[in-house]
């Protein structure tokens, strides 16, 4: 998130603008070609896509609709062909509530869009007046063979990614510190077509050790949109990149205890602590701000252990903990039985590869064995995408998809039903 990007004094500004997408990967698309949460919209969400592509030698063009219309759309109005910010007061509804910054914001999801071909370029270029305090951002990210890239904002150079993708889908993010002040945007194009790339050698998904927080704030919203329930299962990160849409685990994370007694796979459904631009996980080419820090070293680390950035974080505050990720109270109280904040292992799924199960139905017990007389070890989130390694036959579970006796094998040869995942993606699974 970026505040006061564009400081010209009210003026109209039309930018022609690279959209950046490129980085961590979610889980693959399946090889059968199954329903998945973000890309599964109900015919009036669809409607709210983008008009037709102008067919020119210059690629796919459309144009994003900026009309509200879907719950995944938070603090954001649309009227007199312009999209704004609903409420300019920065309350617990209208920013982060991981973050408790002086600012308000808001954000429009459009749905995904199916390109007519694969393509390895993106360009933007909106039309939107920004008075000083205020910013406007354009974020998209693509749909490709290995799942959904990081959301990326715009930037001064053609977005090109390491891979083709198919799809493609942006997010409208407008800010304001001054409550008198709001920006509103009028027009968004976007342009898709193919250059030649390099493709990345495969990569380790990232894991690191990092300090967590409780976030609480129940009753706040979410930067997705969620009003926050009693014994919530989500966390927050401090970067918008890897912030999952409503409802959905495009962007999930598996936190562990550091001894690794209790593990909780839980999806990325707010922005914070601290900052909102510190995609830490990120190596320093790709990390959107704080190059200079190792990878895996939060900012808020940083600046709160070695006085980092004057010890403060992006918005001049004093950073009073180390955290680097916040954990709603279920997945603290309940995922890792924690009793104060604590030091976890992180590991960020979406940076991997492989088979995905969806958790259709939670908080689902993560067991030792293929079966309920086994001890539990931890919990998997409704929403959660769980990267599945291979499955065995254990006890006949009835759940709410399908009676079976299948058992998904997860990390650290740990175990789910398959009665309660709603759908697997990313590749075939094997048996054990």
């Amino acid at each position: 998130m970026s505040f006061g990007s564009r400081r010209t004094p009210s003026s109209l500004l039309v930018g022609l603008l690279t959209l950046a997408l490129a980085g961590g990967l979610t889980p693959a698309a399946a090889s059968a070609a199954p329903r998945h949460p973000a890309l599964d919209r109900s015919a009036s969400d669809r409607s709210r896509s983008a008009v037709d592509p102008l067919a020119t030698a210059g690629g796919e063009r459309w144009s994003v609709d900026l009309a509200v219309g879907g719950g995944d759309d938070v603090n954001v109005r649309s009227g007199a062909g312009r999209l704004r910010l609903a409420d300019t007061r920065p309350t617990r509804r209208n920013r982060p509530a991981a973050l408790a910054a002086p600012v308000a914001e808001g954000a429009l999801l459009t749905p995904a869009r199916i390109l007519a071909g694969p393509t390895t370029r993106v360009r933007a270029d909106f039309t939107a007046e920004a008075p000083p305090g205020t910013g406007v951002q354009i974020q998209v990210r693509g749909w490709r063979a290995a799942g959904w890239t990081e959301w990326r904002e715009a930037g001064t150079v053609p977005a090109v990614f390491d891979r083709p993708v198919t799809r493609v889908q942006a997010r409208v993010l407008l800010t304001t510190r001054d409550p008198k002040a709001a920006a509103s945007v009028r027009a968004v194009r976007l342009t898709a077509d193919s250059i030649a790339v390099q493709v990345p050698p495969p990569t380790t998904v990232r894991s690191y050790r990092v300090f967590a927080t409780r976030e609480g704030e129940v009753g706040g919203v979410t930067a997705n949109g969620r009003t926050i329930q009693p014994r919530d299962h989500f966390v927050a990160l401090p970067s918008r990149r890897g912030l999952s849409p409503l409802d959905s685990g495009d962007y999930t994370v598996r936190v562990c205890t550091t001894s690794g007694s209790r593990c909780e796979y839980a999806p990325v459904w707010d922005v914070g602590p601290w900052n909102t631009r510190d995609d830490y996980w990120n190596p320093a080419a790709v990390r959107e701000n704080w190059k200079d820090l190792p990878q895996g070293l939060p900012e808020a680390q940083a600046a709160y252990q070695n006085g980092y950035h004057g010890g403060k974080d992006q918005f001049g505050r004093t950073v009073l903990n180390p955290a680097g990720i916040d954990l709603a109270d279920g997945t603290f109280w309940d995922g890792l039985l924690l009793t104060d904040n604590a030091w976890v292992d992180v590991t960020y799924l979406w940076t991997g590869s492989g088979p995905r199960g969806v958790i259709g139905s939670g908080p689902l017990n993560i067991r030792t064995g293929p079966g309920i007389s086994y001890p539990v070890r931890g919990l998997a989130a409704t929403h959660a995408d769980v990267p599945i390694q291979c499955y065995v036959y254990g006890q006949t579970v009835v759940g709410p998809y399908r009676t079976t006796n299948r058992w998904n094998r997860l990390a650290g040869g740990q175990y789910v039903s398959h009665a309660y995942v709603s759908t697997v993606y990313g590749g075939t699974v094997s048996p054990c």
